[in-house]
């Protein structure tokens, strides 16, 4: 069994209210649920309207299929344009850990 983590730092575009930050990051988190079945949510920087910290994680039993699906959850939030990805930290687990 391998698990992998994945925590995003980001810099939000046009916020200036903590309404509108989570009109911002809810729509990231639920794309990443729904479309690579990880566990996602908002974990860090929760009182500051321009920046947030992401964390997701998911199980597999195959080393490459797990990289391979941080290496996409990476490149969906990298490539959305309302945010500026700072910092991307993977952590990756196996069983001799």
């Amino acid at each position: 069994m391998y698990v992998g983590t994945l925590s995003f730092d980001l810099l939000l575009g046009d916020v200036h209210s903590l309404k509108g930050k989570r009109s911002v990051v809810r729509p990231i988190v639920a794309e990443l649920q729904r479309k690579y079945a990880v566990s996602a949510a908002e974990v860090g920087a929760q009182d500051l309207h321009r920046r947030t910290e992401i964390g997701l994680a998911a199980v597999s039993g195959d080393a490459g299929h797990l990289s391979d699906l941080l290496d996409r959850c990476e490149r969906l939030v990298a490539d959305r344009p309302e945010v500026e990805l700072l910092a991307v930290r993977r952590r990756f687990h196996g069983d001799e850990d």
